[in-house]
């Protein structure tokens, strides 16, 4: 079974940078979307951004995009977020997940959705002050 570990969350002032990297166990991961989502204090876990098996098709919620990178290292097992211009509104637990089918079937209208993923990591904790 794949297990999921992220890391590279700390304290930050707004407009720093900072990049995750989601680390998975398993010999299969190069078959598979992964994707970002956040959930702060008192709100829903969110989509954050998304990218296919083979690194070629990304999405991003628009809350992040054009201030953050999605990118994924087959041979090292990892999916990064690379997140800059950090605001205060950032500021949540970042989990990384990993889609509950190979090869992407069913497209990219997917991605956005809780239900697409089947395993997660433990998250890592994001916190932007102003």
């Amino acid at each position: 079974q794949v297990q999921l570990v992220e890391s590279g969350g700390g304290l930050v002032q707004a407009g720093d940078s900072l990049r995750l990297s989601c680390t998975a166990s398993g010999p299969t991961f190069s078959n598979y979307m992964m994707g970002w989502f956040r959930q702060a204090p008192g709100k829903e876990r969110e989509f954050v951004a998304a990218i296919d098996w083979t690194g070629g098709k990304t999405a991003y919620a628009d809350s992040v995009k054009g201030r953050s990178t999605i990118s994924r290292d087959n041979t090292k097992n990892t999916v990064y977020l690379q997140m800059n211009s950090l605001k205060p509104e950032d500021t949540a637990v970042y989990y990384c997940a990993k889609d509950r089918y190979r090869l992407n079937p069913y497209g990219q209208s997917r991605w956005s959705r809780i239900e697409t993923y089947d395993t997660w990591g433990q998250g890592t904790q994001v916190t932007v002050t102003s």
